[in-house]
């Protein structure tokens, strides 16, 4: 009985001294904590570094642990990740399932592949990411002959069956369009070109859509400014070069703010150049340039830019199905990754069409999005009209 007892107290000890050890290091720990210098805590993008590869549908199983609402999230052939794995991603941040974690360590150059989907259009994925060309400045700046024909496309086509504008900004320009690479041009209008950096022109490029955004947004009630500012020129004049023409741009933007109280989104148009098997769809039997929507991350408020991204895509892509090759956010080396998108939370860089299609094409494009965005503005406005 003795011994029994005896037992039983060194439990007891044990037990009360791992206890106290325990309370010791907690508060000990919480202490290093708060009183280590900034520079050295554990931050919130640290955590975000260590995290963002693993597997989402872990988070999801672990939140279904606590609430079974978020079971039924899960699909039955969304099993849990494997342990291993997840513990193996933290250690050595490579994905066994994913070569270019390893390779863009390894290889040079191929870093800059290492890129995400924030939300995957039709047919998107990571042999087709937007490519923006970046041909030195004396290429762009080349005199090169274009060819536009005549054509309907030229004009907005007013349907019969549409109404009268109920609704409109009046004198107000809410919507600011512009271009940084200005002179991206179509291969299509470019007579003897066939290589993505030499599509550049002076006169038939990207603003070409922009101004054909700008008509169709007004003809939906919405007061649109265009910048018509070569920005390319601009580099030239100032000696800077290619790579800094966001920091150009960044001018027209900030005047633009400037001047005009009434802007509330703002549209940076660019075209991609990558094939044109990716970037154009056919709907209803005409061919479209595909849209993809570019964020950049490296700004604190990227999550309202990203926001409004979303909420355009799953429009897009609920009225002319396959339009938009997605929403896609940008960071890291060799990239802006902030786009001027940290002077507005609705600002957006939007990739019409690719090298390859022609203007009719991103004008269908240009109508359908002033079509969706139109019906975004008005119901945005009537809920913020609402008391």
């Amino acid at each position: 009985m003795q011994d029994d007892g005896r037992k039983r107290r060194k439990l007891y000890f044990k037990r009360g001294g791992i206890y106290f050890v325990s309370i010791v290091v907690l508060f000990v720990s919480i202490g290093i904590l708060t009183t280590i210098k900034p520079a050295y805590r554990l931050s919130s993008n640290a955590i975000t570094e260590w995290t963002r590869d693993i597997d989402s549908s872990l988070f999801l199983h672990l939140l279904g642990m606590e609430n079974k609402l978020f079971k039924q999230a899960n699909s039955e052939e969304n099993i849990l990740p494997d342990l291993t794995d997840v513990f193996f991603q933290l250690a050595t941040s490579l994905k066994p399932n994913d070569p270019r974690s390893l390779l863009g360590n390894e290889l040079p150059g191929f870093s800059i592949f290492d890129s995400q989907i924030l939300i995957a259009g039709e047919g998107t994925n990571y042999t087709n990411f937007p490519f923006e060309s970046s041909p030195p400045l004396e290429e762009v700046l080349k005199e090169r002959e274009a060819v536009v024909e005549e054509n309907e496309m030229e004009e907005i086509q007013e349907k019969q069956d549409k109404p009268e504008i109920a609704q409109t900004t009046g004198e107000r320009d809410v919507v600011f369009i512009y271009n940084t690479h200005n002179r991206e041009s179509f291969l299509p209008h470019l007579p003897g070109v066939s290589d993505s950096n030499s599509a550049q022109h002076k006169e038939v490029n990207i603003t070409k859509v922009s101004d054909r955004l700008a008509k169709s947004l007004e003809a939906n009630g919405i007061g649109t400014m265009v910048d018509d500012t070569d920005i390319m020129n601009s580099l030239n004049e100032k000696g800077w070069k290619f790579s800094q023409a966001y920091k150009a741009s960044r001018d027209v933007v900030t005047e633009a703010f400037n001047t005009n109280k009434d802007i509330q989104y703002v549209f940076d148009l660019h075209r991609d150049a990558v094939p044109r098997e990716h970037t154009t769809k056919e709907i209803n039997g005409e061919t479209y340039a595909r849209i993809m929507i570019v964020v950049g991350l490296e700004h604190p408020g990227h999550e309202k830019n990203l926001k409004l991204a979303t909420e355009l895509h799953y429009m897009l892509e609920e009225k002319y199905p396959g339009i938009s090759r997605g929403v896609y956010p940008k960071q890291g080396p060799r990239v802006d990754g902030v786009y001027n998108q940290d002077l507005s939370d609705n600002a957006l860089v939007l990739e019409f069409g690719g090298v390859g299609n022609n203007l009719d094409e991103l004008y269908r494009s240009a109508d359908a999005l002033a079509d969706v965005f139109g019906e975004f503005y008005w119901d945005a406005e009537k809920v913020d009209a609402e008391p």
